[in-house]
């Protein structure tokens, strides 16, 4: 019976040591002090957010109910900063104006085909929760962007159309104060417990 319960232990120890991964393959430096050893190893970055209390069921489902919005508009804010690194250069590489308006012509175009009938399922909340999340992974607003882009009238046209719909695409993204929540919550599905 020790032996069943000895073999036993030992397998639960094997399958956890084996399911631990390394953080880094290879030790950096390290340096004897006082007879010890100290050896210096990067380790993954821990976050630790404090336990979230809701006072009622209803900002429970509110909590959830943004986390959904968050985690269905982040790829498209991921894609945006891809699209903004690739076709950048790209954009300022052209020596004329009417090329820069052809090439964001096309790219408005493929955009719309390929999202189109996803975004007009969207919410006002949804849009707004993505221009926010533009704004962080392009370090960016949507109102500079646009007017990078595609000129200051468009820009200043754009910014009155977010602004009937109670947006505003000039609004920056704050992660310590206004966006604190939008921050964690986009932590999270970056470190994959969401």
């Amino acid at each position: 019976m020790k032996r069943l319960y000895f073999i036993l232990i030992l397998l639960l120890v094997a399958k956890v040591a084996s399911a631990q991964e390394p953080d880094t393959p290879s030790v950096n430096m390290g340096y004897v002090q006082n007879g010890d050893t100290l050896i210096f190893k990067n380790i993954k970055e821990v976050v630790v957010f404090p336990n979230r209390e809701f006072k009622s069921k209803r900002d429970y489902r509110r909590y959830t109910r943004y986390v959904r919005k968050v985690k269905k508009v982040y790829p498209l804010a991921l894609k945006a900063r891809v699209l903004l690194e690739e076709y950048e250069p790209q954009y300022y590489a052209l020596e004329t104006k009417k090329e820069q308006r052809q090439l964001m012509k096309q790219l408005e175009k493929e955009l719309l085909d390929e999202h189109k009938q996803e975004l007009k399922k969207w919410s006002i909340s949804d849009g707004r929760i993505l221009l926010k999340l533009i704004n962080r992974e392009t370090e960016r607003t949507p109102y500079s962007l646009i007017k990078d882009f595609r000129g200051g009238f468009s820009a200043t046209f754009w910014q009155g159309i977010a602004r009937l719909f109670r947006n505003n695409l000039k609004a920056g993204y704050d992660p310590d104060e206004e966006d604190k929540v939008l921050e964690e919550i986009v932590t999270l599905i970056e470190l994959g417990y969401l």
